[in-house]
Formats: C-alpha cells, sequence, structure tokens
C-alpha cells in the first residue's frame, strides 16, 4: 500500500514539475532560434541576442523594472518584518484586529481595485498638495510596496511562529536588554525569511502589470507593460532571449538564497541543541 502511494506521489511530482518547467525549457531553446516566426524553427542562433542588444527601449524597461523591483523589495521587506514582529511578538494590542485585516487586505483585494484606488489617490494628491508632479518611477514603486508587504509580512508571521521565543527569553534571562535579543538573536534568525519575503517582492514587482498600468505615465513602461504592448503587434524572439537571461537571473538569485537559508537553518539547529543542553 505504502509502495503504491510512494509510485502515485513520485508521478504527481514530475507531472507537476513537468507542467511547470517544460514551458521554460521551450522558452529557453525557441530564444535561439532563427526564424522571426516565434513558433516556427529555423535553426540555431544567436541573431535575436544581437537584436535584443541593440533595442533601447527594452533595456530602458528592464532598468526601470530593475530600480523599482530593487527599492520596492528592500522597502516592502523593512516594513514587511515590522508589521510581522508587531502581529506576533508584541501581544494583544489596541487596533490589532484592525491592523491585521488591513496588512493582509492587498492580498485578496483584486489588482484592479488596488490600482485603481491608487491611481485616484496620485491625482487627489497632485490636486491638493502639487505631488506626485507625473506618474513613474515613484508612483509604481509606492503602489509595489503596498501589496508586496503584505506577502512579506505573512511570511516573517509563519517563521516567527515557527522559531519560538526560547532563546530570546534565554537571552533575557541572562541580563540582555531587548534591543540586544532583537539584533543579536531575532534578525539574524529572521534572516531566511527575511530574504525569501525580499526574494517574494522583488518577484512580484517584476510580474506586475495591472497595478503599474493605472500608477504609471507617458515614457515610464516596465517590462511587463513593453511586453504586452508588444503582443498586439506580433511577439518577435528577442523577448524570447530576454526571458531567458531573466531566468537566468532569477536561478543566480535563488540558488544564492537557498545556500544562505541552508547555512543559517544549520546554524538554528545548532543554537537549539546548546539550548536544549544548557536546560
Amino acid at each position: 500500500m505504502n509502495n503504491d502511494r510512494s509510485k502515485f506521489l513520485t508521478m504527481m511530482l514530475i507531472i507537476g514539475f513537468t507542467f511547470l518547467y517544460v514551458p521554460l525549457f521551450l522558452l529557453i531553446i525557441y530564444s535561439f532560434n532563427y526564424s522571426k516566426l516565434v513558433p516556427v524553427w529555423g535553426g540555431w542562433s544567436f541573431r535575436w541576442y544581437e537584436v535584443l542588444f541593440k533595442s533601447p527601449d527594452v533595456w530602458q524597461a528592464v532598468f526601470l523594472s530593475l530600480r523599482i523591483a530593487l527599492v520596492n523589495a528592500t522597502f516592502a521587506t523593512i516594513l514587511g518584518t515590522l508589521a510581522g514582529l508587531a502581529m506576533v511578538r508584541f501581544g494583544r494590542f489596541k487596533g490589532r484586529t484592525i491592523f491585521g485585516g488591513m496588512l493582509v487586505a492587498p492580498l485578496v483585494m483584486p489588482e484592479v481595485i488596488t490600482g485603481l484606488s491608487l491611481l485616484v489617490l496620485f491625482i487627489s494628491l497632485k490636486q491638493m498638495i502639487g505631488w506626485p508632479s507625473e506618474r513613474g518611477f515613484t508612483t509604481i514603486t509606492i503602489a509595489h510596496i503596498t501589496f508586496s508587504l503584505a506577502y512579506v509580512a505573512v511570511i516573517i508571521q509563519a517563521r516567527l511562529t515557527g522559531m519560538g521565543i526560547d532563546l530570546e527569553e534565554a537571552a533575557a534571562d541572562l541580563g540582555a536588554k531587548p534591543f540586544k535579543v532583537m539584533t543579536t538573536i531575532t534578525l539574524p534568525r529572521l534572516a531566511p525569511g527575511m530574504l525569501a519575503g525580499w526574494l517574494l517582492a522583488f518577484t512580484l514587482s517584476l510580474d506586475d502589470l495591472v497595478i503599474a498600468s493605472f500608477v504609471t505615465g507617458p515614457g515610464a513602461n516596465t517590462l511587463p507593460i513593453l511586453i504586452f504592448s508588444r503582443i498586439r503587434l506580433g511577439l518577435r524572439p528577442d523577448i524570447n532571449a530576454l526571458a531567458t537571461l531573466i531566468i537566468i537571473f532569477v536561478a543566480i538569485l535563488v540558488a544564492i538564497a537557498a545556500y544562505i537559508m541552508f547555512r543559517q537553518q544549520k546554524r538554528d539547529l545548532m543554537d537549539q541543541a546548546m539550548a536544549n543542553r544548557a536546560d
């Protein structure tokens, strides 16, 4: 019975990974296609990589998206970590239920509603105080931070709940101040969760089309907006080449994050073992 269950789970795992990764492998292969028509194979060639590196509009969109993603991921991680700490470590406080509901609201709110509400906000602010003078990098970044920090907060809450408070209580018993406990024990142990949240916020920002299309302005096209606009005229294979480079870049980031998280997990196990021996 267990053997049949193991075979079934293995088969489902293979089907799942095939469904997820075969399209990516096909995209990488077709990025080396010589033909101008995406579905028609014309032989191996680096033609579209050469075209890609000579496309200033594409790279302008790429660099804008990367700048937005980096700023968004950093601020979303900071704010999401603070929000997660408040929800898990600060106990019951006045307004906690409302704060928790507002924190997770972006997770369930349709992106169209979020984008429209932010557009109305920016228009109203411009009429009242003259800011923002134009919609672009700043407005897109603020919009992305608004929904990204909710994802980071969820990850941080899960990490804090799984960590427990044994080491923090032990440090406090030994005379460590709350700030010292936070900086030397809590935050280092939170590092894998913070890194995972940063990567998720970075990816969400690069992937966003709907919200960015509401809060952007002329001349501030992110990469998803550029790709979507090109679909109407027919997608060229140079986008496959760009997607391949992005896949390689993200794979490197994930590998680095996995290595850091693995080392932190080993350190946590060693610290836990030492704490158990001390008890």
